[in-house]
Order: structure tokens, then sequence, then C-alpha cells
């Protein structure tokens, strides 16, 4: 890992509005020598101190408090230097130019936390959990956030990398001796050590998929043909009347969405247009819009009219790639078909009636146990995408060491298991990779 840069850096942190607070952060080896003369006393690391902050002339641009944090007892490891002042917009925008005047760079989004991670404040798991943190959209996922930015996630990969690294370890033994009449590469222990890294790997994937749920929250599309009773579902899910209904097939032409609180895990909601054939070129658009909503869809509500036990076959071939669907029947009300659940080959089926409510609870909790309530691990973290991906890489590489394992290619086996190691490596940012650290960083807000 390269270290950090001594260019000192300047944000406004956090700005709460006229009559609030607001911060100015400085962080590099200047940051003291910087506010020096905007705050006109010596400075006592730890202290807050009150004082007046003046511009290159003299005049005093608003009273508030200083801290100052040396380094390495600082968030990013640097000196820092935070200005509090009140919380108008022109005043902060005023002191940040004083200090770009005198010899700071105006800080690009994420640098204060990349900084913290180069110089070993945070590991890359941690850092990433600081943008999560901020941006949780509920209780679970601020807590799962909490618990990856106190190391959770970097303890579970540190302990499977060490089950990994013991396994190579073993191997490259057995290779060095291969004149011994043991064969160690057939050896129970050996075995139990494999199934112990593999079992520990699948758990952290699985608590991994968890924690990003509770992230990303759960991304539900409902779709079905024209007048099934998509739209009176959204609104009864919501509360409200979101969308238009009406008797009008193709009354839907473009995406809505809605977010839900279900007992502090997040559902993003959207509501499609009918899914048919049209020569209709807005309702075109709309079901143009709906197939790429399914696409990144996590779970999708087939919504089919419970008269209609058909489903059509434009509807059949828009589920096919999606991860899970819920076939709800709805209009149970005029069908006569008593509210319940029923498992069938090709999936999970709900009989309800959006307009009268029946079997609308029984839906709610069955998205609260897909949204991950309930669900329990060895520690509930949060996780992105680029997580569960080298996750997977990391699982491909270790099955095909097993499989070379069991055909005697120790030399194969080591290697992949080099490659596994080095795929989790990533998760906690223990690998020289420039590009990807500017790709998570950029993501962040300025300021942090």
């Amino acid at each position: 890992m390269s270290a950090a840069p001594t260019e000192t850096i300047v944000a406004i942190a956090t700005a709460a509005g006229a009559g609030g607070v607001g911060i100015v952060r400085l962080s590099g080896s200047n940051a003291l020598a910087i506010a020096a003369p905007i705050v006109g006393t010596p400075l006592v690391p730890r202290r807050a101190q009150h004082v007046r902050f003046r511009d290159g002339d003299g005049e005093v641009i608003d009273d508030g408090i200083v801290l100052y944090f040396r380094a390495p007892h600082s968030y990013t490891g640097e000196d820092v230097v935070e200005l509090q002042a009140h919380g108008s917009p022109v005043l902060l925008a005023q002191l940040q130019r004083r200090c770009i005047a005198l010899g700071a760079r105006a800080a690009r989004p994420g640098e204060f936390t990349e900084r913290a991670f180069l110089n070993d404040k945070l590991d890359l798991a941690q850092a990433e959990a600081v943008a999560d943190l901020i941006a949780a959209g509920s209780q679970a996922a601020a807590r799962a956030a909490r618990r990856s930015l106190e190391g959770e996630f970097s303890r579970r990969v540190d302990a499977v990398v060490e089950q990994l690294l013991g396994l190579r370890v073993y191997i490259e033994a057995a290779l060095d001796f291969p004149d011994e009449e043991i064969d160690f590469l057939a050896a129970p222990e050996l075995l139990q050590r494999l199934q112990a890294s593999s079992a520990s790997l699948a758990q952290l994937r699985r608590d991994a998929e968890h924690g990003k749920r509770l992230v990303d929250g759960l991304h539900a599309v409902i779709v079905g043909a024209p007048n099934a009773g998509k739209s009176s579902l959204m609104n009864a899910l919501a509360g409200s009347d979101r969308a238009i209904v009406t008797d009008i097939a193709g009354t839907t032409r473009d995406l809505l969405h809605e977010t839900l609180d279900l007992d502090g895990l997040v559902l993003t909601l959207v509501d499609t247009a009918g899914l048919r054939e049209s020569g209709d070129v807005v309702e075109a658009e709309g079901i143009r819009r709906a197939h790429a909503e399914l696409a990144r869809a996590d779970l999708a509500l087939a919504v089919l009219d419970d008269r209609d036990q058909t489903a059509p076959a434009v509807l059949a071939a828009a589920l096919a790639k999606v991860p899970r669907v819920l076939w709800l029947h709805n209009k149970t009300d005029l069908s006569g078909h008593a509210p319940g659940q029923e498992q069938r080959a090709d999936g999970e089926h709900l009989w309800l009636s959006a307009r009268t409510g029946a079997g609308l609870e029984a839906l709610r909790a069955r998205l609260r146990t897909l949204a991950g309530h309930g669900e329990t691990g060895t520690g509930t973290f949060s996780a992105r995408a680029r997580h569960l991906e080298a996750l997977a890489r990391a699982a491909g590489h270790f099955d095909r060491a097993q499989a070379h394992l069991r055909t005697g290619a120790g030399e194969l086996a080591a290697e992949e298991l080099r490659s596994s190691q080095s795929a989790l490596a990533e998760l906690t940012g223990q690998v020289d990779a420039d590009q990807l650290l500017g790709r998570i960083f950029s993501s962040f807000c300025i300021g942090k």
C-alpha cells in the first residue's frame, strides 16, 4: 500500500443550514500552518477553542469553535483542523476559499476516508462502511454498517484467509517432500481442513448477501398483464393512492417507485406498465422500461387476475432471469378463491385481493422475510456488490482447488488457493489496486 499524500486538503464537511453548524475540515501536513492566520491563536490538540475566523485583511468572517487533532491521532492519520462556524453556506464557502488561498486544495469526494485507509486507520471494508452508514435508509442498515465500520466483516474475511493460508502451507509442505511414503494430499487432516474452510467461506457469502440486502434494500418489481391489478397492489402496499387506477388497459405507462419500511428494512417497490404486445409508441416504451427494470430486480411480484389462471407468454419470458418470483393471484373477491399460500413447481403462489386487503398481511410478512427480517448469522454487517463478486471468485477458485486435490494435482490446487486468497484480500484492500480505490472513494460525499 502506498503512503498517503501530505498535500493539505480542505472541504465543507457538514452544513446544517443557516442558524445551524457547519464544519470546514483541513487535513494534511500544513493544516496547522494554514489554520494559524485564520484563527489567530495557538491551537492545543484535542481542545475546543472559541475563536474569530479572519480573512486576509484581518476582517472577521465569523466566530466559532476550532479543533486540532495532531497526527497520527486523527480520522485521517494526518494533522486535522476543524473550523466549526455558523451554518451559512456563504460563510462556509468564504472560509474554504481562505484555506485554499493559504495553500490548501479542495478535497475530492471521499478523499478524507481514502487517506484514512492509506494511513492504515481503516481497512477498505471499513472505509466503505463509512459511506454505507451515511447513506443508511433504515435502522437495520445503519446497524449493519456500524458493525462493518467496527471491523466485523474484516475479521470474518481475515479468519477465512487464515484458513486458506494454513491449507496452502500444508499443501506446499507436502509438495516439498514428494518421496515420503505418506500421501499427505490424501490425509484425513487435509480433508477436514478443506471442509472447515468451505463451510466458513459459504457462511461468509450468505452473510454478505444478507448485508447487501440491508444496505440496498430489496428491489421488487410488480409485473403482470394489463388490468391484473398491479397499480391497485402498489397503492395497497404503499398505503396511499400512488398509482392511477382505472378499468382502461394500459393506464400505467411509466415506472413508479415507492420505498416501504418493513420493520426497519427497506423495500423498493416499482410499478410497471402491463406486459403485452402494443402498437402504441408511448405504451411500448413503458413496456421496454419494465423489462429493463426486471433485469436488475431481486424479486418480481407477478400479478395475475385470479379469474384467468393462464399467465401470458410474454410474462413468463420476462421473468426467466429474475432471481425470485412471487405469483400473486389478485381479485380473489371476484373469483371466490380464499386467500392463502401454496408452493408449486414454478414457485410460490399467494392469493389476495388488493381491493379488499384480504391476504395482504401474508404478502407483507413474506416480503419482510425476503428482505432479511429475522435472518440470523454469525454477525450482521454491511456489504456491497463488489464484495459479493469477490467472494464468488474466491469460492470458484476454492472449488477448483478441491477438484485438483481429488486428482492429486497439488501444484494446481495450491495456485487456486492462492487466487482464492487474493480475491478475499481485495475485500479489505490488502492488494495494490489504485483503480479500485478511485472507483470506491469517488462515490463518497465531499468532506468524508
